[in-house]
């Protein structure tokens, strides 16, 4: 079987297995900076978002498409084109609840015209010379760029006792220092937490990946997110990382696989449900 197929048949083993769970609250498209010590922990008074069943089904169906476009793509050597209209075929049914709704128009937004008018727009206030009046916009290496991914998932028996632990991934985008040692201009830093967890492990064979494509100039990739030795080592949660040469752009991405931790002195490996993010480099 090839690599590619192997990974697709990953995501699918992760549908497959997911739980019945209450209701979903989106994630904000943007949040406030994690520093490089602790992204994405949670504070003991904050709401944490419950997965749903009917998202990671209908979201995490969507996955297999964006490996596949990443291993495959176009004629010309850009994204293929079915993309869009998979993401449309899938986001066209009737059957789907108005908060999922509301995730597949962002997905179809960004892969088509009003996404294309976002990324122009952000250029264009990239290089516009402030006036005076004008609010003052926060610039440079400490700018906030981060981007939650557009739903929670689920690691399926991550926690002793079979347990299941909410995942939170998360897109920086360069230049700025976390996820340690920090992207570089056109690149992507990406964030998983396995929520309640210990420490992450390194894996050999388990191994937790992100698949992503960049729409706008074709560049694709997968890249095996790990531990990273500068956030959350000691007590966890278990925090995985990597940084991407994504260049500039509109760029869509899915996280799948498996995560490994140290937790309460046992290791324990899981599988998660796919989740997919959005976000501008």
């Amino acid at each position: 079987m090839s690599r590619s197929r192997r990974l697709i048949a990953a995501t699918a083993v992760a549908i497959a297995t997911s739980l019945a769970i209450p209701a979903v609250a989106m994630a904000a498209p943007t949040s406030p900076a994690p520093t490089s010590q602790t992204p994405n922990e949670q504070t003991p008074n904050e709401q944490t978002p419950t997965p749903d069943q009917r998202t990671l089904d209908s979201l995490g169906a969507f996955a297999p498409a964006i490996i596949g476009a990443v291993t495959t793509p176009g004629p010309d050597g850009k994204v293929n084109a079915d993309l869009l209209r998979q993401a449309q075929t899938l986001a066209d049914n009737p059957a789907l609840p108005p908060q999922i709704k509301d995730i597949w128009k962002q997905i179809t937004d960004f892969l088509g015209e009003p996404g294309r008018q976002q990324l122009a727009a952000q250029r264009a206030a990239e290089t516009r010379v402030a006036k005076p009046g004008d609010p003052v916009i926060p610039q440079g290496p400490n700018a906030p760029r981060i981007q939650e991914f557009l739903y929670p998932t689920l690691g399926f028996g991550c926690m002793p006792g079979n347990g299941n632990s909410l995942g939170r991934a998360l897109v920086t985008a360069g230049p700025q220092a976390a996820p340690a040692p920090g992207p570089k201009r056109g690149e992507a830093g990406y964030v998983y937490t396995s929520l309640g967890t210990g420490p992450a492990v390194n894996s050999p064979v388990r191994k937790l990946w992100v698949s992503w494509l960049n729409i706008d100039n074709g560049r694709t990739g997968q890249l095996q997110l790990k531990r990273n030795e500068k956030i959350n080592v000691a007590a966890g949660p278990g925090t995985f990382t990597g940084i991407a040469a994504t260049g500039k752009g509109r760029i869509i991405s899915t996280i799948y696989g498996d995560v490994t931790t140290k937790t309460k002195g046992r290791v324990l490996s899981c599988t998660i449900a796919p989740t997919i993010g959005i976000a501008i480099i």
